[in-house]
């Protein structure tokens, strides 16, 4: 069954995979086998070469490396929500190193972004003469077959980019246009509405949703593209395992009520800290006071400054549950954590709990009054009072 686009985000989540349905439970079961037996029937037995494809076959399988039904299952409902072909990896990391496989580029242009992608870069430099241009560099600059890698919202401030003039700039010179919409899963924007060639996500952020899935996810509109991804991986070996996969399917059942809550819940929160923080002349001993005591800026898309209408058309639905903070003060930014009773201190994003991250515990690059935070499902106003408390503690109220 192809599903149509008009058909809603969450009716996707549970129907996408319909198709796959050749067992009567309700909760698809979890296989954990390597490898699965051929047909007794030798009509019935399909040559390797017409399983490259999954598409053809989606309920055959020889060996996992190649395909199995967990993976398959996450990927048709991805294919269906992310509007191109989904190919799952083993790690979001591995979703770029497939990627970058696949086009090869001799220039990439790249802004600041998770660090973990200058990685990567940093591994095909070395292997292939990779160049790393800076993300406005001069369109003149790139060539043929080249690469934009563009994350929007952006790691760790959660801010926009303009997709579609990165994919003017991309195209205009015969290059290609990924987009890293890790920060805003399906339901808050669509990159191939606004020209990507290819879109990535750290799956184990809102597809996995519970801090407890390791996995990443490129998406194609291209056929050809689809197929070499697929035969890459046969090969590079970066595959999703079993358990991620029924995980992963578990979680994207619920991933459009999820990010609808956390960006409403986010929404709340930055509008109530940057409005806290620019208030004029607050009353002593106030909230408003004690913010701005410790807190220097809110960082956020909802709160950014744009020139044009383009955000609010590339996230109509809501700009993100992750924001960013600088505090005063570097050991105001290392002490705000242990105060906060709803907010774990805790690398990653995603999950269903809130969480917030001295970001210079993982990130060496960032400044290091900055803190990441990732809003979860809790009530808004327990976030809120949390963090004020927290706030007029480091303030002395």
């Amino acid at each position: 069954m192809t599903m149509s686009h008009n058909i809603g985000t969450s009716t996707r989540s549970l129907h996408a995979d319909d198709v796959l349905n050749i067992v009567s439970d309700v909760a698809p079961p979890m296989h954990l086998s390597t490898t699965f037996r051929y047909s007794d029937d030798p009509s019935a037995l399909v040559p390797a070469a017409n399983l490259i494809s999954s598409d053809n076959y989606p309920t055959t399988h020889i060996y996992s490396r190649a395909s199995c039904p967990n993976p398959t299952r996450f990927e048709t409902i991805l294919t269906s929500l992310l509007n191109g072909k989904a190919i799952s990896y083993s790690s979001g990391l591995s979703a770029l190193h497939a990627a970058l496989t696949l086009l090869n580029p001799r220039r990439i242009s790249v802004g600041e972004g998770y660090h973990g992608c200058h990685g990567v870069i940093a591994l095909f430099t070395r292997l292939t003469g990779l160049q790393k241009l800076d993300l406005n560099c001069d369109p003149s600059l790139l060539e043929k077959r080249d690469v934009i890698l563009l994350e929007t919202p952006v790691n760790p401030k959660g801010t926009a980019f303009d997709i579609a003039a990165y994919a003017e700039k991309a195209h205009s010179r015969g290059a290609f246009l990924i987009v890293d919409g890790t920060f805003a899963p399906p339901g808050l924007q669509d990159p191939f509405l606004f020209g990507a060639d290819l879109v990535m996500h750290s799956g184990s952020k809102y597809f996995g949703g519970h801090s407890d899935v390791l996995c990443g996810v490129l998406a194609t509109q291209r056929d050809d593209w689809a197929t070499q991804l697929l035969q890459d991986r046969l090969f590079l070996g970066s595959v999703m395992g079993n358990m991620e996969s029924w995980l992963g399917v578990r979680s994207l059942r619920t991933l459009e009520v999820r990010v609808q809550r956390q960006s409403e819940n986010t929404a709340r929160l930055v509008s109530w800290l940057h409005s806290a923080l620019h208030a004029p002349t607050p009353a002593p001993g106030s909230d408003e006071s004690a913010i701005q005591a410790v807190l220097e800026e809110v960082f956020h898309a909802s709160v950014q400054e744009t020139e044009g209408d383009w955000l609010s058309r590339q996230m109509p639905n809501g700009f993100g549950p992750v924001f960013s903070i600088t505090m005063k003060e570097e050991a105001k930014a290392r002490e705000l954590p242990s105060r906060l009773h709803y907010f774990q201190h805790a690398t990653s994003l995603g999950g269903v709990e809130s969480l917030i991250e001295w970001r210079t515990m993982s990130d060496a690059t960032v400044d290091r009054r900055l803190l990441r935070v990732s809003v979860g499902l809790e009530n808004w106003e327990d976030l809120k009072a949390d963090l004020v408390k927290a706030f007029r503690g480091l303030a002395g109220l």
